[in-house]
């Protein structure tokens, strides 16, 4: 059986993103880049790198190896085509991370926004544990108000069948897993979202 990520259409998932009702394409990229120039690495992943926003921000004088990771090889092949220019710094590798976890490379820094929630605290305990990066730096989406996960749109029906793989995140759940795994919470910002929504990035360093 197909992961629903699979499925949906890279157009699809951008249009709906970058909603002025939803912006979340927006927020993410202005995150982004503040992700890439937080901390003093070389090597670093985003899980779920889906057509690349954001990797326009990857500076080739601090970076050597920037992985992209994603499920979706429709995603991945967009991506690599819209920043060729950065070819000598970008790689971007199919994995699934419920089942291909010792796939991974070894970076210093690994970004995941928006991805936790469709895999699961345990699935990214364990790729993290494989990974053993100095800092990760994740987004998870918040509701602040009682109304659906995913932001009304044209474009919704397009994501009906993340409801099988999507779960609820809470912000003292995240911090208590990577705390059993000997990461620290070392940053929380928040950006608030239309529609009663906020962006939550927990930034972890380990602790040994």
């Amino acid at each position: 059986m197909n992961n629903p990520w699979e499925e949906i259409s890279l157009e699809d998932y951008e249009n709906h993103m970058k909603l002025d009702s939803v912006r979340q394409l927006q927020a993410m990229n202005k995150i982004m880049k503040e992700q890439f120039e937080a901390y003093p690495v070389k090597t670093a992943m985003v899980f779920g790198v889906a057509g690349g926003n954001g990797l326009e921000h990857v500076r080739q004088e601090k970076y050597q190896a920037v992985y992209g990771i994603d499920i979706n090889e429709g995603y991945l092949k967009a991506a690599s085509e819209r920043y060729a220019k950065l070819s000598e710094v970008l790689q971007f590798v199919r994995i699934d991370l419920l089942t291909e976890v010792d796939r991974l490379p070894k970076t210093e820094l690994i970004i995941a926004n928006l991805l936790i929630e469709y895999i699961g605290y345990q699935a990214f305990q364990r790729s993290i544990c494989h990974v053993k990066p100095k800092f990760v730096s994740c987004v998870i989406q918040i509701n602040t108000d009682d109304r659906q996960w995913v932001s009304d749109s044209p474009y919704i029906h397009a994501f009906d069948g993340l409801d099988s793989i999507h779960h609820q995140m809470e912000e003292a759940e995240l911090a208590i897993a990577m705390k059993g795994i000997g990461y620290k919470e070392i940053l929380r910002l928040e950006e608030k979202l239309p529609n009663g929504k906020a962006l939550i990035r927990m930034d972890f360093c380990n602790g040994s």
